[in-house]
C-alpha cells in the first residue's frame, strides 16, 4: 500500500532496545528525538506509533509472528543443514525450550515495549497540542496504545506503562489478569472520538470505530484466557465487563457491527487479502501500512513470503527464497478432505492465459509480466500449501533461461545447497531425533511450505513487499463470531458463519471457479480446524489454540508442555536493567 496512513510525512525510525525501560536511563539508549520527548511534534509523534507495527513487530517472521505461529502445531523453523541454527533460537520455538535470553523472545518484547513508548509520547503530544484533529489523534493514539498493550498482555502476561501526563514518572507494571477489564472500558470509552473508516481520510491502516471493534471482539473472546493463563477450564461466558450478557454475547455484538457494514464483504479469491496490492481487498479492517522504499528494507517487509520459499525458488533473478519455515505434518494433514478447498491453494494464470501447473507439465511460461524497479521478467509460484516436486526457473548469467521465442523456461528443481537433492517438499519430517528439529544436508527439502502472501520482487530487494499486513480482517470477524456462537451453545448459527466462509471464497478458472463446499455438523475439534483453514500463517494460532486446549499436546519436535508455557518469559536483559518488573511463573 502506497497511501500515508497521515496526510503528513511518515517517519520511519531507528531506535534502540527496551523502549519504555531506555526512558528511565538505564543501560539502553534510546537514540530517536521522537522518544520520551516533553515536546513532540504530535503528528510526527502518532505516525512514529503506528510506524512500530511496520518495524518487524508485526510483519517480521521473528518477532509477534515466531511466537504466535512457530510455537504452534502450524508452522516451525527448523535447523536445515548449515543454514537457522543460530544457537537453537529458531527451533526453540518450536521444542518449547524457550527462556529468558531468548533472542527471539527480548526482539518481541523490546518491539512491543516500543510501540507502547511510542503510543504514550503521541499521546502525550497531542495532549498539549491544539491541532484541528487533536481529538480524532488522540483517541487513534489511545487505540494503539491499547492494541499494542493487549498483545504484550496476551504474550507475556504483563505489560509496562507511564502516565502520558508525565513522562518521567515511575513504570506501572500492568498484569494481564487485573487489567485486562479496564483495557476493554478504555477501548469501549474510545469509539465515540474515532472515525468511521474511510471517514476524515481514515482507511484501514488507521485505528478507526472498526478497529477498535475488532479489538473489542479480540479481548472479549480472550478475556477468559487472560485472567487465568494456566487454567484448565476457561469461564468463556463470564458476564461482561460493561452492559448485559457474556464475553461471547459481546464479540458476537462487535462481530456484528463488522459484519453487517457496507464497507466490508468477504474476497471470492481468498489469496488477495495476501497480495502485493491487497490494499484493494473489502476485508480489510485494520493492517500494518507498508510502504516499499527504493534499495532499503526500511518501512516494509517480505517475510511473511520469503522465510517459506525455497533458495532455487526464484521470482526474478535478482530475487530468491531463503528455505526455512514450513508447515507442520499435523497442519497438512488437518486439511485431508479438504485439499480442494480454495484457501488451500491457488494456481498462478498468465495473462496469454497460460497456467503455471507446478506439477512437471509446464514447458514455459511468458515473459511478459515484469518487476517493478527493474523491469526483469517476473516469474509467479503458485499460492497457498506447496507439496511435492516444485518446478521453476533456472539463472544463466545472471538471468532466466529462456525459450528461443523470449519465453522464461521452467525446469524441475533441486534444492541449492544441495544440487543433488529434489526441492520435494514433503508433508512429513522425520528428524532423526524425534525430539530435536534438526535436518541434515541431505534432509532439507522436508516440509510442506506455505506461499500464501504473494512474494514481492520489486526493486531486486528480497527484504521489501508493499502487501499490507493484515491484523484484522472480515474472515477473522465471521471466524471469532462462530467461536463466539459455539461456546454460547448456538451451534446452527456458528456453522452457518463457518460455511459462510468456506462457500464464499472460489477456486481459480482452471477448476470452473467453483466455490468451497459447506459441511453439515460442527464439533469443537471440527471449528478448530476451520479456524487453522482460515486464518493460517496470521498470528492467531497460539490463541486459538489455548482457548481451544490443544497447546499444551505433545506434536512433531514439541513435548507436552506446562500450563506455565503459554504466555513468554520477561527478558534477562529486562530483568537486570530494572526491577519494576518479576519473571513470570515457571521460568
Amino acid at each position: 500500500m502506497r497511501s500515508k496512513f497521515l496526510n503528513i510525512n511518515k517517519i520511519v525510525l531507528s531506535v534502540a532496545a527496551l523502549a519504555l525501560v531506555g526512558c528511565t536511563n538505564l543501560d539502553e539508549k534510546v537514540i530517536d528525538e521522537v522518544l520520551c520527548s516533553e515536546n513532540a511534534d504530535p503528528q510526527a509523534a502518532l505516525a512514529a506509533a503506528y510506524s512500530q507495527l511496520g518495524e518487524g513487530t508485526f510483519v517480521d517472521h521473528g518477532n509477534v509472528f515466531a511466537l504466535q505461529e512457530y510455537s504452534t502445531d502450524e508452522a516451525l523453523l527448523p535447523t536445515r543443514g548449515s543454514d537457522w541454527g543460530d544457537g537453537g533460537k529458531w527451533r526453540a520455538m518450536h521444542e518449547f525450550s524457550w527462556d529468558a535470553n531468548n533472542d527471539v523472545v527480548k526482539t518481541t518484547w523490546n518491539n512491543l515495549n516500543f510501540g507502547i513508548t511510542k503510543s504514550l509520547t503521541a499521546i502525550s503530544s497531542i495532549e498539549k497540542s491544539n491541532d484541528m484533529n487533536k481529538a480524532l489523534f488522540l483517541a487513534e493514539a489511545k487505540g494503539l496504545l491499547a492494541y499494542y498493550t493487549y498483545t504484550t498482555l496476551d504474550l507475556f502476561g504483563q505489560a509496562p506503562y507511564r502516565d502520558p501526563g508525565n513522562l518521567s514518572a515511575p513504570i506501572e507494571i500492568k498484569k494481564a489478569a487485573t487489567s485486562i477489564d479496564a483495557l476493554i472500558t478504555e477501548v469501549e470509552g474510545l469509539i465515540p472520538a474515532l472515525a468511521d473508516i474511510k471517514t476524515q481520510n481514515t482507511h484501514a491502516g488507521r485505528f478507526t470505530k472498526q478497529a477498535a471493534y475488532a479489538l473489542l471482539a479480540d479481548m472479549y473472546l480472550n478475556r477468559a484466557v487472560l485472567k487465568d493463563k494456566t487454567s484448565s477450564n476457561f469461564n468463556f461466558l463470564e458476564q461482561a465487563v460493561n452492559g448485559s450478557g457474556t464475553d461471547m454475547d459481546k464479540v458476537i455484538e462487535y462481530s456484528n457491527l463488522l459484519i453487517n457494514n457496507a464497507n466490508f464483504s468477504l474476497e471470492s479469491n481468498y489469496f488477495h487479502n495476501f497480495d502485493i496490492n491487497n490494499d484493494t481487498s473489502k476485508e480489510m479492517i485494520f493492517t500494518v501500512v507498508q510502504k516499499k522504499l527504493n534499495n532499503t528494507d526500511k518501512g516494509s517487509d517480505n517475510d511473511l513470503a520469503y522465510m517459506s520459499m525455497e533458495r532455487i525458488q526464484k521470482p526474478s533473478p535478482d530475487n530468491r527464497g531463503t528455505n526455512a519455515s514450513c508447515v507442520t505434518p499435523e497442519f497438512y494433514y488437518s486439511w485431508n478432505g479438504n485439499f480442494n478447498d480454495p484457501r488451500f491453494h491457488r494456481t498462478y494464470q498468465y495473462e496469454d492465459g497460460t497456467w503455471f501447473k507446478n506439477d512437471g507439465s509446464d514447458v514455459s511460461v511468458p515473459a511478459t509480466s515484469k518487476v517493478e524497479g527493474t523491469g526483469k521478467p517476473w516469474f509467479h509460484f503458485n499460492r497457498g500449501l506447496q507439496v511435492g516436486q516444485q518446478y521453476g526457473p533456472k539463472i544463466v548469467d545472471g538471468n532466466f533461461e529462456m525459450t528461443s521465442d523470449g519465453r522464461i523456461k521452467v525446469f524441475k528443481l533441486f534444492t541449492e545447497k544441495n544440487t543433488t537433492l529434489a526441492a520435494d517438499f514433503t508433508p512429513e519430517l522425520n528428524f532423526d531425533n524425534p525430539s530435536e528439529a534438526v535436518f541434515t544436508q541431505s534432509q532439507i527439502n522436508r516440509g510442506v511450505r506455505n506461499f500464501k502472501f504473494e512474494f514481492d520482487p520489486g526493486y531486486g530487494n528480497n527484504g521489501t513487499s508493499g502487501y499490507d499486513v493484515p491484523l484484522y480482517r472480515l474472515g477473522t470477524i465471521y471466524m471469532m463470531r462462530a467461536e463466539a456462537y459455539f461456546r454460547n451453545g448456538n451451534v446452527a448459527a456458528a456453522l452457518a458463519d463457518v460455511n459462510k466462509l468456506r462457500t464464499s471464497r472460489t477456486r481459480e478458472a482452471l477448476y470452473g471457479n467453483a466455490p468451497g463446499t459447506s459441511i453439515s455438523s460442527l464439533d469443537a475439534n471440527t471449528l478448530f480446524k476451520e479456524s487453522g483453514y482460515e486464518l493460517y500463517w496470521e498470528m492467531y494460532r497460539r490463541k486459538a489454540m489455548i482457548r481451544f486446549g490443544k497447546f499444551d499436546l505433545a506434536g512433531t519436535a514439541k513435548p507436552a508442555s506446562q500450563p506455565y508455557r503459554r504466555i513468554f518469559p520477561i527478558p534477562q536483559a529486562t530483568l537486570d536493567a530494572s526491577k519494576d518488573f518479576t519473571q513470570n511463573p515457571g521460568y
